[in-house]
C-alpha cells in the first residue's frame, strides 16, 4: 500500500466514524431522528402503554382459559414489540404492557375487543339478508366493499346465522401461494376439532346458496370472502389479499378475535420505566468508561495494533447504535447483555489476530508478511467462533419468546458488525499505519515461545473442583427448596406477587418514590418494583405476594407517612409475567440452538468429539453460574435467561479458539509427537487470547456492576462469574474432555 493511499484510507475511516458518531449523538435532523436518544427502550428502561382488560360474561373464568388467552395475546402484542408482556391480575383481569409506546388510544383501536369474532352467513334460514355491502372509496384512496349488519349479534345468534365463532379457530397465519398468474397473498385458517364440523356446515350453506361468509370482529365486518367449495377438513384460505401486510393484519385480528374469553378494556395508561432514568444514565456512563478502559488496555498490550483495534472498536460501537435505531429494535437490559457479549467478541477477534501476528514475527517474518499471515491464520478461528454464536442467536431469534428475541437481535447484529470491524476496518487501518512508516517490530511486539503448561496432567484436580461446585449448587438449591419453598430467589417475573396502586396527593417522580417511599415499603414487603403513571399522581408498586397483615401495614405506612387516602389504595394479585409457554419456548429454543452448534462444530472440525466436549464445557458453565445464583441468592429475574445465554455464547467462542489451534497443530503432527503434548501446547499458545479477552469483557461488565442500579447489579454479578467460569472451562476442561474422548473412542485407522 502506498503512502498516499494509506492517508486516504485513514481519512475515509475517520470521517465515516465521525459522521456516524455525529448521527448517533445529534441525529439526521433538528428533531434528533436517528440519534441514540431516538432508540426504542423497553419497559424496564423507558416504560410504555399499560392496558387492563376485564373478562366479559364469566364471573370466574377457568385457569386454563385465562392461560390460553394470555398466551395468544402475548403473540399478538409482540407485533408492537418483542419485549411486550402479558400477565394476569386478580381472577378475571389481564394486563398488557407494551414498551416504547405512548398512545394507548391508538393501540386500543387496533387491538379492538379481544374475543369478539363471529362468522356470519349472508342470509338467514328464511332468506333474509344479514348484511349489506356497498362499494366505497377508502381514506387512503383505494376502493373496496364496506359492509353493514342488518341485525344485532344476539339476533344473529338466535336465528342460527352465526354457525362459527372465534373460539372455533385454532390458528390464522399470513402467507403466499403460487397461482397461474404468479404469487398471491393469502390468510390460512385452521379450525379446532369442534370448529371443523361447524365450518363444514357453514361453508356448505354458503356454497349451496352462492353466498359470502362474513368475518365480523368488534363491531365491524373485516372480510366477506366468497365460498368456492365445501370445506370439511377445517383448513381454509382467504385470497387474494392486497398485500402481505394486509394478510398479516387480518390473520392477527382473527387470532385475537378467536380468544376463548371475551375481554373489554377496563382502563389504560402510560407507565414510566421500571428501572428509572438513572438506569439509562449509569448504563451509558458505564459503557463509555468500559470502552475507554478496553482501548487503553489494548494499546498498552498491543501497541500500534492496539491503536488500530481502538479505531475498529469505536467504529463497532457507533455502527451498533446506528443500526439498532435503523432496524427499529427495542433495547432492554437483555439487549444490553447481547451488546456486551458482542463487544467482547469484537475485542476477541482482534486479540486472536494480534497474537498470530506476534507469533509470525517471532518466527522471523517481516512485519508486512506477519500482518498478512496473522489475519489469514486467525480467520478460521474467528469465523468458527462467531458463526457458532450467530447460529445460536438466529435460532433464539426465530424460536425464542419476546425477552429472548431482544437479546438475540442485538447479539446477531453485534456479531455481524464485530466481524466486519475486526476483519475489514482494523485490517486496513493496520496496513495504513504500516504504509505511513510504522514498520518497526518493536511497535507491534514479538511473541515469545512459552513452555507448555501441563494442563492435562492436572485434569483430575480440575474435574474434581468443577464437580464439587456443581454439586454444591444442587445441595444449596435443595436446602433452600425445603426451607423456603423455592430453590432459587425468584423475582416477580417468575413467581407473580401483589400489585399495589397508590394515588398520592402530589405527583411523584420515580426518583422521589425510590428515595422516600421504597425504603419504607421494603421494610414490610422486601424487594419492590415501581412504575409511575403519566399525567397522574398514581404509582404502581409490585412486590412478592403479601399477606393480609402486610397489606394492612403497607396501607398504614402510606397513610401515616404520606397522607394518602386509603380509599385510593388498591391491591391485586398478579401472575408471573414469564408464562409457562414462554418458559417452554425458551427451553426449546436453547435446546435447538445447542444442537445446531453441535452440528456446525461437527461439520467444521470433522470430529464429533470437539462438539461434545464444547457442549459439556458449556453446560458446566451454566450449572456453575446456576450454583452461584442459588448460594448467593441473587435474584432470578427476566434477565436470568439473557445472562445464561450470554455465558453460553461466550463459553462456546472461547472453547472453539482452543480447538481450532488443536486442529491446526494436529495437521503438522509427526509420529514422534504425543497427543497430550499437542493439546497442552495448543492451550498454552492460546492462553494470552483466553485471558486478555476475558479481561476486556470482564472490565465492561465490572464497570456496569460498580455504577449500575440494583437490578443491573443483579444481572452483572453472575455475568462476571460466568466470564471467569467460561475462561476456566475453556482452558482447564474442554481440551482435557476432548483428549479423553479421543483416547477412549479413538478414530479407526484407514486401510492403506
Amino acid at each position: 500500500m502506498k503512502k498516499n493511499k494509506a492517508i486516504v484510507i485513514l481519512l475515509c475511516v475517520l470521517l465515516i466514524l465521525a459522521g456516524v458518531t455525529y448521527i448517533d449523538i445529534f441525529g439526521v435532523n433538528p428533531e434528533g431522528d436517528g440519534s441514540a436518544s431516538d432508540i426504542k427502550l423497553g419497559l424496564d428502561l423507558a416504560g410504555g402503554v399499560s392496558i387492563t382488560y376485564q373478562v366479559v360474561g364469566e364471573e370466574d373464568p377457568s385457569a386454563t382459559d385465562m392461560s390460553d388467552t394470555i398466551a395468544k395475546l402475548q403473540k399478538r402484542v409482540e407485533n408492537y414489540s418483542t419485549e411486550a408482556i402479558v400477565y394476569q391480575e386478580g381472577t378475571d383481569r389481564i394486563n398488557i404492557e407494551i414498551p416504547g409506546e405512548n398512545d394507548a388510544t391508538r393501540i386500543l383501536q387496533e387491538l379492538g375487543r379481544p374475543g369478539a369474532l363471529y362468522f356470519i352467513s349472508e342470509t338467514d334460514s328464511a332468506g333474509n339478508t344479514n348484511y349489506a355491502s356497498q362499494y366505497v372509496q377508502n381514506p387512503d384512496g383505494s376502493v373496496g366493499y364496506a359492509y353493514g349488519l342488518n341485525k344485532t349479534i344476539d339476533e344473529l345468534l338466535a336465528d342460527g346465522s352465526i354457525m362459527v365463532q372465534g373460539t372455533d379457530v385454532k390458528d390464522a397465519t399470513a402467507g403466499s401461494m403460487q397461482t397461474d398468474l404468479g404469487y398471491e397473498y393469502v390468510v390460512s385458517l385452521v379450525m379446532t376439532e369442534e370448529g371443523q364440523e361447524k365450518f363444514a356446515q357453514a361453508t356448505q350453506r354458503a356454497f349451496d346458496n352462492h353466498e359470502t361468509l362474513a368475518i365480523y370482529y368488534d363491531g365491524t365486518i373485516i372480510s366477506a370472502p366468497s365460498v368456492n367449495a365445501v370445506i370439511t377438513d377445517g383448513n381454509a384460505q382467504i385470497s387474494p389479499m392486497e398485500s402481505f401486510e394486509r394478510a398479516e393484519n387480518l390473520a392477527s385480528t382473527i387470532r385475537i378475535g378467536g380468544l376463548k374469553l371475551e375481554l373489554e378494556e377496563l382502563h389504560s395508561k402510560v407507565v414510566g420505566a421500571q428501572l428509572g432514568v438513572d438506569a439509562i444514565a449509569t448504563s451509558l456512563k458505564a459503557a463509555v468508561i468500559g470502552v475507554i478502559l478496553v482501548i487503553i488496555f489494548m494499546i498498552a498490550v498491543y501497541y500500534i495494533a492496539g491503536l488500530a483495534s481502538a479505531v475498529g472498536l469505536l467504529s463497532y460501537v457507533s455502527l451498533v447504535v446506528l443500526l439498532i435505531n435503523g432496524f427499529d429494535m427495542t433495547l432492554t437490559l437483555s439487549g444490553i447483555a447481547g451488546i456486551i457479549l458482542s463487544v467482547g467478541m469484537a475485542v476477541d477477534a482482534n486479540v486472536i489476530i494480534f497474537a498470530r501476528i506476534r507469533e509470525e514475527l517471532a518466527s522471523g517474518k517481516t512485519v508486512q508478511n506477519a500482518i498478512k499471515i496473522g489475519f489469514d491464520k486467525a480467520l478460521s478461528a474467528i469465523i468458527d467462533g462467531n458463526i457458532t454464536t450467530l447460529i445460536a442467536a438466529l435460532v433464539l431469534w426465530l424460536l425464542g419468546p419476546g425477552s429472548v428475541k431482544g437479546f438475540a437481535q442485538t447479539l446477531a447484529l453485534g456479531i455481524a458488525l464485530s466481524m466486519f470491524t475486526a476483519l475489514v476496518v482494523t485490517r486496513y487501518v493496520m496496513y495504513a499505519f504500516y504504509a505511513l512508516g510504522l514498520k518497526s517490530e518493536k511497535l507491534y511486539g514479538v511473541g515469545k515461545e512459552r513452555k507448555p503448561l501441563h494442563i492435562l496432567s492436572k485434569k483430575g484436580l480440575f474435574f474434581g473442583v468443577s464437580a464439587a461446585l456443581v454439586v454444591a449448587g444442587f445441595v444449596a438449591m435443595g436446602v433452600f427448596k425445603s426451607s423456603t419453598g423455592d430453590a432459587l430467589n425468584y423475582s416477580l417475573e417468575f413467581k407473580g406477587g401483589t400489585q399495589t396502586s397508590v394515588t398520592f396527593n402530589e405527583a411523584m417522580t420515580l426518583e422521589k418514590t425510590n428515595a422516600e417511599v421504597v425504603p419504607l415499603m421494603e421494610e414490610i414487603t422486601g424487594a419492590v418494583q415501581i412504575q409511575t403513571v403519566q399525567d397522574s399522581n398514581e404509582v404502581i408498586f409490585k412486590t412478592s405476594s403479601l399477606t393480609v397483615e402486610q397489606r394492612d401495614a403497607v396501607n398504614e405506612m402510606l397513610v401515616s407517612n404520606f397522607g394518602v387516602d386509603e380509599k385510593l389504595i388498591t391491591t391485586e394479585t398478579i401472575s408471573s409475567t414469564i408464562s409457562n409457554e414462554m418458559k417452554s419456548d425458551t427451553i426449546i429454543a436453547v435446546t435447538v440452538a445447542i444442537l445446531c452448534m453441535l452440528v456446525y462444530i461437527r461439520i467444521r472440525f470433522k470430529d464429533i468429539r470437539f462438539g461434545v466436549s464444547s457442549i459439556v464445557a458449556l453446560l458446566h458453565d451454566v450449572l456453575v453460574v446456576l450454583a452461584f445464583y442459588a448460594v448467593a441468592r441473587v435474584t432470578v429475574s427476566n434477565t436470568f435467561v439473557a445472562c445464561m445465554l450470554t455465558i453460553v455464547g461466550y463459553s462456546i467462542n472461547a472453547t472453539i479458539v482452543i480447538f481450532d489451534r488443536i486442529r491446526e497443530n494436529m495437521a503438522t503432527m509427526t509420529h514422534k509427537d504425543d497427543l497430550k503434548d499437542v493439546v497442552d501446547r495448543s492451550i498454552t499458545q492460546t492462553m494470552s487470547r483466553s485471558i486478555f479477552t476475558s479481561l476486556t469483557t470482564f472490565i465492561m461488565v465490572a464497570v456496569l456492576y460498580v455504577l449500575g442500579v440494583t437490578s443491573i447489579r443483579d444481572f452483572a454479578l453472575p455475568l462476571m462469574v460466568g466470564i471467569v467460569c467460561g475462561t476456566y472451562s475453556s482452558i482447564c476442561l474442554a481440551g482435557s474432555l476432548w483428549y479423553l474422548l479421543r483416547v477412549k473412542f479413538a478414530p479407526k485407522k484407514k486401510n492403506k
